[in-house]
């Protein structure tokens, strides 16, 4: 079998297994942003945050975790994810008063915008729950590459307990099509858009120029 004839999910894993690989070579010196903004600046240039807010957001993310551990300790399975500092709190904690403090303490966090709060009120999911979600997580993301008529560098991909939440800078037009291509993958329950929504002409300035369309101008 080819690698070209491989499913999605199957090429995607190859191809994380091939990053990791790569970047185990590197020196300490080489350009590597943590969580996947940048290897070798390719991620970063195609991402349609600025790379200021790229930054930004990891560093959210980073304190976040300093915070739900102060409020929940281990009593619960938070995870946050920040996209242009709109944070997106997803997990379980095991009450309602958990749920509200839970956000507070990350809105408090310098730099957030905005929050969405898709905490449940449960239980923390099972190890084969958060196992599967990972692999949905992959799924949508294959799906994304294989459409070929949405970037798939533009959107974050979040699964919990089956539900995508679905994160980026994106018209209208690539918002409808991205969550058409993720419920279309098996095993999904939902999607939920936590998109910034942007005008076509936004879209046009936002995206990066390549080099002969940066001398142009």
């Amino acid at each position: 079998m080819t690698k070209k004839s491989l499913p999605a999910a199957a090429r995607l894993l190859l191809s994380s297994v091939a990053i990791a690989a790569a970047l185990s070579s590197l020196s300490a010196c080489a350009p590597l942003l943590i969580g996947g903004a940048m290897v070798g600046g390719t991620l970063m240039a195609t991402d349609r945050r600025t790379s200021g807010a790229q930054v930004e957001d990891q560093a959210i993310e980073l304190k976040a975790l300093g915070r739900v551990k102060d409020v929940v300790a281990d009593r619960g399975h938070v995870t946050t994810v920040s996209y242009n500092r709109m944070v997106l709190i997803t997990g379980e904690v095991p009450t309602e008063a958990d749920k509200a403090t839970v956000e507070q303490a990350v809105a408090r966090i310098e730099g957030v915008r905005s929050t969405v709060n898709e905490l449940a009120v449960a239980g923390s999911a099972s190890l084969t729950s958060r196992s599967n979600d990972t692999l949905l997580t992959s799924k949508v993301k294959a799906s994304f590459v294989d459409a070929r008529d949405v970037l798939s560098n533009a959107f974050k991909v979040v699964t919990e307990r089956g539900t995508v939440y679905l994160l980026g800078r994106v018209t209208e037009r690539e918002a409808t099509r991205a969550a058409e291509l993720a419920r279309s993958v098996s095993g999904v329950q939902k999607v939920v858009r936590v998109f910034e929504i942007v005008s076509e002409a936004e879209l046009a300035e936002i995206t990066p120029k390549s080099g002969k369309e940066a001398a142009a101008k």
